[in-house]
């Protein structure tokens, strides 16, 4: 078994700790990567402190992962040693049900195993990027390309790719009026995403505080909620960041004919419209999850392609609680990125 320290929690309102963990023999198809910085998403908050109700401990977050190949398996293809990689939020799925026969593992029908606080195959819980080194098989490792900083590329594992998708998949481009719901570690993204896709793209915030932030990374105008009134019918596509618990009515108002709006937030009760704003201009209202391996890695080629990067603030190991603490408060511009080279010395 190869071993690696590791940042942990034992329990749901205990500290961050250093521990030693264990990771499985490298396998034929399996890569090893030593990784250099793994971005803290607010799901990891979520799931560390228990707020989803199904947390193994201890836990060791972290699903947005970038490194350096350090060993690959004999039958490994497409990557060697010294490449630049990633592992987002999946490290294994069945393969075999249509959905990831499709390319689209995320969605996995009969058991995609995630990053960290899964069961794997092996019936082992899953640890996951607060480490030094990592074994995942080849299908779920994406090569980051060199344009890319590393520190930069570790949150596209999942912000970059939760936004790419519905963009992409709701066409997004030329043409197109496009709402980023909130401006935050996902919206500041999926702004730039947006704007290299060729759309008209608003920022809908509660206040002007980030407004020149969305403006220098693409967006074409920013409005607040005492503007609404003023934009409503005005967009095709809206993509609501937004994890909190409110009435939708007021952002579907927003939606021209046939527009459609796609929630990514998860807040902690059922999600409440009112009808007929979904029967006004026969609106649609859609979800959508991190996507699949062949779309992380057009995502990433994409971002490499027109320099959208995420805007980090590098932490140390020994700060990951108060970095969880200002998440949870909304209190970073734009992503915690955890430097893995510090765990060592707490």
């Amino acid at each position: 078994m190869i071993t690696a320290q590791a940042r942990a929690m034992t329990g749901p309102t205990a500290p961050f700790s250093t521990i030693t963990i264990e990771r499985r023999d490298i396998g034929p198809t399996d890569v090893l990567l030593d990784i250099a910085y793994a971005g803290v998403c607010h799901t990891d908050v979520h799931h560390a402190r228990a707020e989803f109700g199904h947390t193994h401990y201890p836990i060791v977050p972290g699903h947005e992962i970038a490194g350096v190949v350090r060993e690959v398996g004999s039958e490994v293809t497409g990557l060697a040693v010294g490449d630049h990689v990633g592992i987002g939020c999946l490290v294994d799925s069945c393969r075999e049900c249509a959905v990831c026969r499709a390319g689209q593992e995320s969605y996995c029908r009969r058991g995609k195993v995630l990053t960290y606080n899964g069961i794997g195959p092996d019936g082992q819980v899953t640890l996951g990027g607060y480490s030094e080194r990592v074994v995942a098989d080849q299908r779920f490792v994406a090569r980051i390309p060199d344009a890319l900083p590393l520190e930069s590329a570790a949150p596209l594992l999942c912000a970059g790719i939760t936004m790419y998708q519905p963009l992409r998949f709701w066409d997004a481009g030329p043409g197109k009026r496009v709402g980023i719901l909130g401006f935050g570690g996902l919206g500041h993204i999926g702004v730039q995403i947006s704007h290299a896709l060729g759309a008209h793209t608003t920022v809908l915030e509660l206040t002007e505080n980030r407004r020149a932030d969305a403006e220098r990374l693409g967006a074409d105008d920013y409005r607040t909620t005492g503007d609404l009134e003023a934009i409503r019918d005005s967009f095709d596509l809206i993509v609501s960041t937004v994890p909190s618990n409110y009435d939708l009515s007021a952002h579907l108002d927003l939606l021209d004919f046939d527009g459609t709006f796609v929630n990514l937030g998860v807040p902690d009760e059922p999600l409440r419209i009112d009808p007929y704003t979904l029967l006004t201009n026969r609106r649609k209202l859609a979800g959508s999850m991190s996507g699949g391996m062949p779309e992380t890695q057009e995502m990433l080629n994409f971002c490499a392609a027109h320099g959208i990067k995420a805007e980090t603030e590098m932490i140390a190991a020994k700060e990951l609680d108060e970095a969880y603490d200002r998440l949870t408060a909304g209190d970073v511009r734009y992503r915690f990125v955890l430097d893995t080279s510090t765990i060592a010395a707490t």
